[in-house]
Formats: structure tokens, C-alpha cells, sequence
């Protein structure tokens, strides 16, 4: 099989091309890294990511490292495929590429850091430090409300329909509303009615299954 994803189902980043697969319904290998035994870092996954992170991923002969980059490949090349991901307009994809780069710097800092600490910390057996919660929680209230006023103009974050921007955050929030911080996604009408969304497309229960599976 050409494509294979190298990674832990854990992991948001492996979450967020394995999501991207499913939405253009493509088959896939997926070789598990186990990250506990530090596979990650040895020599032939450093061939692949030579920063020793997953996820890493292969299309033939081409490897691809992080996972926006992976998914925006796929996107392209497969763009006949399943859900289209991208939209072919330059000044409609400028945006959806803006969006993109606020997911990267601003949602995920805040997002990620509280994820690890209220649900992946626990799953490994550590523990949470609740002292950097509140920091965090404030952190991506803020961004919530740029996103609330956002979704105000348009449907999705990157447009009128669902793309790349959308499906980037959906591992991570699948996460966080399994938790307290879900208030905060709550308190933002269209906000939250945008999770409800974006969690509910048949792609992403396909993914689920497999979360399922690995933490069950």
C-alpha cells in the first residue's frame, strides 16, 4: 500500500492525518510507533522524521513530516478524492490559509497544553498539573472570542464550507470536551455550534472508532 502513517492514534497530529485520510477516503497503512519504547528515536524513524516526532508519513518513495503539511498534501494530490479540503480560489484560499496559521499559533498552544494535561497525562499513568490550568484556560478563551465573531460571518472558520482549517482542530477539541473546558466552548453559541459540527462528520466517527479501540 503506497500511503502509511507512522505515529500513535494518540497523538493530534497523527489524529489530524488520519482524519484527513478518512474525509478523502483513502486506504492506508498505518504502522504504530511506540513512543514509550522510544521508537521514535531511533535511526530508521529518524530517516523518516529527522526530528524524531510523529507523525511521519509515506506516499511511495515521498516522506512527509508534520502533519499540516501532510494533510495539505493530500488534499492537493488527491483532490478528486472524498470531501474536497481546499478551495481552488486565490483570495478564498488566502484566508483559508490565514485561519490555518491561527490554529497553529494561537488555538494549539493554549489547546494542546490542556489537553496533555487533563487527558493524556492520566492515560499514561502522570499526573496533571493543575496549576497551569487557569493560565491556559484564559489563553484560549481568548481565541474562542475571535473565533465566536469569526463564525458570525461564515460557517466555518476558513470559509462556507468545511476544510483543512476545520478538520485541524478537531482531534484536540474532540479531547477538551471530554473535560471541564468544554464550558468554554459552550459558553460561545456559534462556537459551539460548530463543534457539534465538525465532531459529527461520518469521517471523524471513523476516527473515533479507532480512539475507541486504542483506549478502551
Amino acid at each position: 500500500m503506497a500511503l502509511k502513517v507512522h505515529g500513535t492514534i494518540l497523538s493530534p497530529g497523527v489524529l489530524r492525518v488520519v482524519a484527513c485520510l478518512k474525509e478523502k477516503e483513502l486506504d492506508y497503512e498505518f504502522v504504530n510507533v511506540n513512543l514509550e519504547a522510544g521508537e521514535h528515536k531511533q535511526p530508521h524513524f529518524f530517516a523518516l522524521n529527522p526530528f524524531g516526532e510523529v507523525p511521519a508519513f509515506e506516499d511511495g518513495d515521498l516522506k512527509l513530516f508534520e502533519s499540516r503539511a501532510i494533510t495539505q498534501y493530500i488534499a492537493h494530490t488527491y483532490i478528486d478524492k472524498g470531501t474536497q479540503l481546499i478551495v481552488p480560489d486565490h483570495k478564498k484560499m488566502a484566508i483559508m490559509s490565514t485561519w490555518m496559521e491561527i490554529e497553529a499559533q494561537k488555538f494549539v498552544p493554549a489547546a494542546s497544553k490542556l489537553s496533555f494535561e487533563i487527558v493524556i497525562k492520566p492515560i499514561l499513568g502522570m499526573t496533571t498539573d493543575v496549576s497551569v490550568l487557569a493560565q491556559y484556560e484564559e489563553q484560549l478563551g481568548k481565541v474562542l472570542d475571535v473565533y465566536e465573531a469569526r463564525l458570525k460571518e461564515s460557517k466555518y472558520l476558513g470559509g462556507d464550507c468545511f476544510t483543512l482549517v476545520d478538520l485541524h482542530h478537531i482531534p484536540l477539541i474532540n479531547y477538551l470536551m471530554a473535560t471541564k473546558v468544554k464550558a468554554l466552548f459552550d459558553a460561545r453559541p456559534k462556537v459551539s455550534a460548530w463543534v457539534a459540527d465538525i465532531l459529527a462528520r461520518p469521517a471523524w466517527s471513523k476516527v473515533q472508532e479507532l480512539l475507541k479501540h486504542k483506549m478502551g
